[in-house]
């Protein structure tokens, strides 16, 4: 009788269209490697982070984890490639503040950024620094509002090119001041730097990395950080909230996606890697040293990025529209 109920078993799964290649369907996942898409070229930030994170979460998860550069047009070709994969865990999004909100009003996507991917997880923060050169004689915030506005013919705002983290921020910057300013746009940040050390332009916001190594050798004055909390790579520097423009917010942080409709258990499976690999110590000091920000354990989850995510876009989307930028941001 026992003999013949797996018969019959055996015969309604045949007449369903099972198969012995369908046991590799149901083997553990992950059976083989993992890509993590990086949208832009190697050696630049988002490949540098992405390259750090691979190694811990290879250990976790078992299998290579491989950095797949998939460039062109903004990232946005790296990303549509992610959406448009199947959405089985082997193909991972990472990307930031630029590639995953401000593309998608700079551009006409063939997907949508929150309808079409699904959070993973939040890996690093990295907020921005007001600056300005020495021969802007304000010594904190409250001066430095006052000296824009009764000095609109010396102003000069540099950024690291049009529609770029900085250029926005400065825009976001500016509107809180309350006064209008043309931007000088450079092409990157290392050129802005320059600029603003020359005297070419007096006014500056970048990354807070980018902005140390100036302010210890006393050559540039730095203002309040766009961030919620004191900067561990700048403690001196205060808040936002602290030095008088509250809510004042802004950070070209990196995170991971999948494809809409990846299997949840796939997704917490990537997700804990990666926290994995963020409390790993060496990834810990090597993202210090390049003055990024970890996320608290609950601002890591798919929840917490989602929430982040809708209220970035929702933020920054008008405030790109009403600038009427159409170029291509910074990488």
């Amino acid at each position: 009788m026992r003999a013949r109920r797996l018969a019959c078993v055996f015969a309604v799964g045949l007449s369903s269209g099972l198969s012995v290649g369908s046991v590799a369907i149901a083997q553990p996942w992950p059976s083989k490697s993992i890509s993590l898409v990086v949208p832009f070229s190697a050696g630049g930030p988002t490949d540098t982070l992405s390259r750090i994170i691979s190694e811990p979460m290879r250990r976790f998860l078992g299998q290579t984890v491989v950095v797949d550069n998939i460039t062109g047009a903004g990232g946005t070709i790296g990303v549509g490639r992610v959406v448009r994969s199947a959405p089985n865990g082997y193909m991972v999004s990472v990307g930031h503040w630029g590639t995953h909100v401000v593309n998608g009003a700079y551009y006409k996507l063939d997907y949508d950024l929150l309808k079409d991917l699904d959070p993973v997880g939040m890996f690093a923060d990295n907020p921005q620094v007001v600056v300005s050169n020495a021969n802007v004689p304000a010594k904190d915030l409250k001066e430095l509002v006052a000296w824009i506005k009764g000095n609109p013919d010396k102003l000069k705002f540099g950024t690291g090119g049009i529609g770029g983290a900085s250029h926005m921020a400065g825009i976001y910057f500016m509107n809180r001041v309350g006064a209008k300013t043309e931007y000088i746009a450079y092409r990157g940040g290392a050129p802005a730097m320059a600029a603003l050390l020359s005297g070419e332009v007096n006014v500056y916001v970048t990354q807070v990395a980018s902005a140390v190594p100036q302010l210890r050798a006393g050559k540039i004055r730095a203002y309040m950080v766009t961030a919620k909390n004191r900067q561990a790579a700048a403690p001196d520097i205060p808040t936002a909230d602290e030095a008088g423009m509250p809510g004042l917010h802004t950070s070209v942080w990196h995170a991971l996606w999948v494809p809409r409709g990846t299997p949840r258990d796939v997704n917490m499976k990537l997700n804990a890697a990666l926290v994995e690999a963020m409390s790993d110590p060496v990834v810990i000091k090597r993202f210090v040293d390049l003055g990024q920000e970890i996320p608290t354990k609950e601002g890591m989850t798919q929840q917490a990025l989602a929430k982040h995510h809708k209220a970035e876009i929702d933020k920054w989307f008008p405030l790109i529209k009403a600038a009427g930028l159409r170029a291509e941001p910074e990488k």
